[in-house]
């Protein structure tokens, strides 16, 4: 199973980036996904997660400025990012939780990340 991410970038303070998130591989099912973000010097932190049926969460940092969507036949999830701020300047993470086939269990799979830098 492979995670890759998408769509970081360099963007000034109120401006707007969408990363996107693909699951390949032998996957049987995803549950929940989710993006998460590490700046320097700080702990990995959960920015927004997302049911298969589409029930979501949000960091209360991001509340009513990002939005998590996904696209369950493409095991693709998004982040759209708006209004940003230098403070969400970090490397962004895609997570999954996933069966590869109906007999083994759920396991979280982790993309390679992408920076997001907001700086003027």
């Amino acid at each position: 199973v492979q995670l890759v991410e998408s769509g970081g970038g360099l963007v000034q303070p109120g401006g707007s980036l969408r990363l996107s998130c693909s699951a390949s591989g032998s996957i049987f099912r995803i549950y929940e996904m989710g993006w998460y973000r590490q700046a320097p010097g700080k702990q990995r932190e959960l920015v927004a997660s997302i049911t298969s049926g589409d029930d979501s969460d949000y960091a209360d940092s991001v509340k009513g400025r990002f939005t998590i969507s996904r696209d369950n036949p493409k095991n693709t999830v998004y982040l759209q990012m708006n209004s940003l701020k230098p403070e969400d300047t970090a490397v962004y993470y895609c997570k999954a939780n996933l069966k590869v086939t109906i007999i083994l269990g759920r396991n979280d799979y982790w993309g390679q990340g992408t920076q997001v830098t907001v700086s003027s």
